[in-house]
């Protein structure tokens, strides 16, 4: 079988990159009589899986004239990007694109762009109408999401039948090798941000709760990583340590330092950064959404999203409740498993 996979998100650092790397690797590991071959437009570095049977067509075009086009005209399409022919195209996330005529499945990951537009900018809510995503996922062959409260989403904003979605949970890899020592001197304590500074995340919300768990005697110090619009309203703050974007192995020994992970977004479809601290034995801090109830269970300290003193109360206690936390933690999610869920998918809706 001959997959096209667009992959134009692999030269970022974020989750939808994660995932789209991830599985085509894992997908090419297990499956090695299938071809995968990723479009990726333009000149930007972008990681991708080293495998004989994976392969990458860059045309020269930024990514956003190829696209935008697509939009537009409907052309070109990712079978003529990609130079060739698939049994199916996969598309790991709802953006502007001309598929062409070959079948395609749809990986839903949130709907934030529809769930809270004011987070976005006026140029990335354009971006997102011209993905036309309800009609992209209406005309998928097969769709997926991350979680069940993904599904229930797209359900109840695009009309989705629940039956043409597959959930299929993204795995977490965790390094074999020892950690490595972080490349910059951090304080001997401290909680753990990792994802976008985007008002959904709610980086803001940690710091304020952070400094009233200080006031009280909290003898830890908050560690973020990541960037995006809100840098600038963190920078400076006592007790704040921003170190922008980060290599894996660096990130690993981060997880591995932490007294826990602190996500305290507003709205999540899977969130990878919990699950990651748990593989690597560090509790973690959530908001109280729903998505959480099927990946990390009982094994996160809740609060009351929104609330700075519930979280304040969540930072002072998490280390009494350590062993607790760990212990209820869910085993690992596999991306072995997530890969075979996903091969299933794909052969189906190539009609194999």
């Amino acid at each position: 079988m001959l997959v096209v996979v667009d992959a134009r998100h692999l030269g970022l650092r974020r989750g939808i990159a994660r995932t789209t790397r991830e599985m085509v690797r894992e997908l090419a590991s297990v499956f090695p009589e299938d071809e995968w071959r990723l479009v990726a437009p333009g000149s930007e570095p972008v990681e991708v899986p080293q495998a004989p049977n994976v392969t990458l067509a860059r045309p020269r075009l930024p990514s956003r004239v190829v696209y935008g086009a697509a939009a537009v005209a409907r052309e070109p399409t990712l079978a003529r990007l990609a130079g060739s022919q698939p049994d199916v195209v996969w598309l790991p996330h709802p953006v502007p694109v001309a598929v062409g005529r070959a079948p395609y499945v749809l990986t839903i990951h949130d709907l934030s762009w529809e769930e809270r537009p004011a987070d976005f900018t006026r140029y990335e809510r354009f971006w997102h109408r011209a993905a036309r995503p309800r009609s992209l996922a209406r005309g998928a062959a097969e769709v997926t999401a991350v979680s069940a409260a993904t599904s229930a989403a797209a359900v109840a904003r695009w009309g989705l039948d629940p039956d043409r979605i597959t959930v299929i949970r993204s795995g977490v890899r965790v390094p074999d090798r020892a950690a490595q020592p972080p490349r910059r001197p951090l304080p001997d304590r401290y909680l753990l941000f990792v994802g976008g500074l985007e008002p959904r995340k709610d980086p803001e919300l940690l710091v304020e709760a952070h400094a009233r768990a200080r006031a009280r005697g909290l003898d830890a110090e908050l560690v973020f990583v990541g960037d995006g619009p809100l840098t600038p309203r963190l920078e400076g703050r006592p007790g704040v340590h921003l170190l922008g974007v980060v290599e894996d192995d660096e990130l690993d020994a981060l997880y591995r330092g932490a007294i826990a992970l602190v996500l305290p977004s507003r709205l999540e479809g899977y969130g990878f950064p919990p699950l990651e601290a748990l593989a690597r034995g560090t509790p973690a801090i959530v908001a109280d959404l729903d998505v959480y109830d099927e990946t990390v269970g009982a094994g996160a300290l809740r609060f009351a999203s929104g609330d700075p003193e519930a979280l304040a109360g969540a930072l002072e206690r998490v280390e009494a409740e350590r062993e607790r936390l760990l212990a209820a933690a869910p085993p690992t999610p596999s991306w072995r498993d997530a890969a075979t869920a996903m091969r299933s998918v794909l052969a189906r809706a190539a009609g194999r």
